[in-house]
């Protein structure tokens, strides 16, 4: 999943020859799953047409103040789209619109719209090698920088005049991955590593039956999800669950059983920076484990149990600078025993969960009250697990920035 996913993205198009890779730029926007409208200078039509870019969108194209439909004709607000997009990227971006857009000559309703526009801009010039290298489009590409915008750079290639050298429009995919790792370079968890427990174990009787519980591995999934936002790199260590996520930032670890888990865990602890074990690790496991199927008429008989490790409580002893963060459900005395359990586990954050209302646990929903380390508690109402994940995440960073 990509930083972008979700975004609204304003593509201003502008009448260069490079306007030709547009649809393309486009196209892998809405692939990784971006929200893409576009504005076109008059001259822009002149490279790529409207109604391809309209197509690929399934957004009208602009590219006037007003409409030309003569029985109807509508103003397109400007400001409105400014408002709309979570960045902007201008591409092409010729020596006349940078120097538009640098001295603030709202002659188009692109610049209309650059100046209107509160989000970041990101702006990839491709003109002429000469045009390039022109004072007078160095100082209006100086200017620009001044003022916040990102100007992608110049990759050196052939040029439409037949000259080589810098001037030519980065390639869609690069322009991406400008974007997205400038984007991720300035999120609180960038370099920042996350490990994470989801789902339940399965402490087998035989090899078809085991002792489980009905999590579904929902909340660490979103708690994934709300790192991987933050721009951590996150490790995944997931019990038995029909949940995916795909990421280049998500490093997913399968395991099955309360000792796989805390092996794996383990073997990661020292490396992280941030624990939050979701997981819903069984208590107990069977002592014999029998390796062919107990037949039924058989019967099972006694199944003779034996406790799992306790992994929070031995990573609380193994902690050093990491934030530990474990869960704890209750349904009596919670605050008290919850926080009891951040003191004997060594916790920096207890996560607690009640099964006092209707439709909270392990389903889709949850009520969650959060108690930091020094902290009085915190009380949220119910509320989709993905929201519950950010509530938690937020919490967390709030408590890291108190302990730097």
């Amino acid at each position: 999943m990509s930083i972008l996913s979700g975004k609204n993205v304003l593509l201003g198009v502008c009448g260069g020859i490079a306007a030709y890779k547009t649809p393309i730029l486009v196209r892998l926007l809405i692939k990784i799953g971006a929200k893409v409208k576009v504005i076109m200078t008059p001259s822009a039509k002149e490279f790529v047409t409207p109604l391809t870019l309209s197509t690929l969108t399934n957004y009208p194209v602009f590219d006037q103040f007003i409409s030309n439909d003569d029985q109807n004709p509508l103003w397109n607000n400007h400001v409105d789209m400014a408002i709309w997009a979570d960045l902007m990227i201008i591409a092409p971006a010729t020596s006349n619109i940078i120097s538009l857009m640098a001295n603030a000559e709202s002659k188009n309703l692109l610049v209309a719209t650059y100046l209107s526009s509160k989000c970041q801009i990101y702006i990839a010039p491709a003109m002429d090698l000469d045009m390039f290298n022109h004072p007078a489009t160095k100082k209006n590409i100086k200017k620009l920088k001044s003022f916040g915008n990102y100007v992608l750079p110049s990759p050196e290639g052939f040029l439409a005049s037949g000259l080589k050298g810098k001037g030519r429009m980065m390639e869609p995919e690069g322009i991406i991955l400008y974007i997205e790792n400038n984007i991720i370079r300035k999120l609180p968890l960038y370099k920042k590593k996350v490990l994470i427990t989801a789902g339940p174990t399965h402490e087998y009787i035989d090899p078809v039956r085991f002792i489980g519980n009905n999590s579904s591995g929902l909340m660490g999934y979103e708690l994934a999800k709300a790192s991987l936002e933050l721009g951590a790199e996150v490790f995944l260590i997931s019990g038995p669950t029909h949940l995916k996520i795909k990421n280049d930032n998500l490093n997913l670890i399968n395991v099955v059983s309360a000792e796989e888990m805390f092996k794996k865990v383990k073997s990661k602890f020292n490396s992280v920076d941030i624990v939050i074990s979701a997981a819903a690790i069984a208590d107990f496991t069977p002592i014999k484990k029998h390796r062919k199927k107990i037949k039924k008429n058989k019967g099972l008989g006694n199944i003779e149990l034996k406790e799992t490790k306790d992994i929070l409580y031995k990573l609380g002893k193994l902690k050093k600078q990491q934030i530990l963060v474990g869960f704890a459900l209750e349904t009596d005395n919670e605050i008290n025993n919850a926080k009891a359990k951040l003191v004997s586990k060594k916790l920096d954050i207890i996560v607690l969960n009640s099964l006092n209302d209707e439709n909270a646990g392990f389903g889709k929903m949850n009520k969650v009250t959060i108690i930091s380390k020094n902290s009085d508690p915190i009380f949220y109402e119910l509320k989709e697990k993905k929201k519950v994940a950010r509530d938690i995440m937020n919490n967390i960073l709030i408590y890291s920035e108190k302990k730097v």
